[in-house]
């Protein structure tokens, strides 16, 4: 009796050790939240408050990835703190979350698509073909959506305030089946593009005779696009921990979440931010002048 009441308190006290480091990443993810919030905010001021830049095809496509990634990042932590801390959401807002969290999920690779794809944004890239680029992004982010909603609204009546999950809503099959199809689909899509646009560059830097320093330049910043491309599609792993109870293999379902949903996006002011020269400029000058 006394060694299995021993067995169970060494098991208490590993369970509240791991559910305490559990939390301590938690907490690390939302600093790193606020960290990127505030990169945000300074990009974008320093893009719209720029004529050159907020009339540029490029740097519109960027500032719109970041503010969806950061409308994907909001979302995805009220759904992941609501599963973590048990919080039952009423359904109609459960998935109006769930929603908005899968859609912006899939602009992401869309708008890198976009990025990469033109080699001449100078010339056919204008403010008002972004902005149509933009919408028809949407649409077709939204599109697995509808389908989503149109299966399952018929079950809604019979779902109850849940912890909200994607588990949690996938009540027929031919969810699942929606969105492994959607996945596919998008990642090939995608990744195809930008192989092209690779491949493409690097046969007009050889007809233009432009010499190596275009070529390599082109090539890493397509490459960059691809690289981004991977860590957004990476986040597909977070969902495999869902197949598990929380209780078990808290520390994986935590780190996890950062690592593949989080940490590709908060990547994303570095690889595309300050990594620009102007936008690293006018960076440099705000501070200048700040401090």
């Amino acid at each position: 009796m006394s060694n299995s009441r021993g067995i169970s308190n060494n098991v208490t006290e590993i369970s509240l050790a791991t559910r305490g480091s559990a939390d301590s990443i938690v907490f690390l993810t939302l600093f790193c939240f606020c960290c990127f919030l505030y990169s945000i905010v300074v990009i974008l001021r320093i893009i719209y408050v720029t004529p050159h830049l907020r009339d540029n095809a490029r740097y519109l496509l960027f500032a719109h990835m970041l503010v969806n990634d950061t409308v994907y990042l909001v979302t995805g932590l009220l759904l992941f703190l609501g599963a973590w801390y048990l919080i039952y959401l009423p359904v109609p807002f459960c998935y109006f979350t769930y929603t908005v969290a899968t859609s912006t999920y899939r602009v992401t690779p869309y708008n890198l698509a976009v990025i990469s794809f033109p080699l001449r944004h100078a010339e056919f890239c204008t403010v008002r073909n972004t902005t149509v680029a933009i919408v028809v992004i949407w649409t077709v982010a939204l599109i697995p959506n509808l389908a989503d909603f149109i299966t399952i609204s018929s079950s809604f009546g019979k779902l109850r305030p849940m912890v909200c999950s994607q588990g949690a809503l996938s009540v027929t099959p031919e969810q699942n089946t929606i969105r492994t199809l959607t996945f596919t689909i998008n990642f090939s899509l995608v990744a195809l593009i930008i192989l092209f646009t690779y491949i493409k560059v690097l046969l007009v830097a050889g007809k233009i005779g432009s010499g190596k320093s275009f070529a390599i330049k082109a090539s890493k910043t397509v490459m960059l696009h691809a690289f981004q491309l991977l860590l957004c599609m990476t986040s597909l792993l977070s969902s495999i921990t869902e197949r598990y109870p929380f209780n078990t293999i808290l520390i994986l379902t935590v780190s996890t979440f950062l690592l593949f949903t989080c940490l590709p996006r908060f990547l994303s002011p570095i690889i595309y931010g300050l990594r620009d020269e102007v936008i690293r400029k006018n960076v440099m000058k705000l501070y200048s002048v700040k401090y």
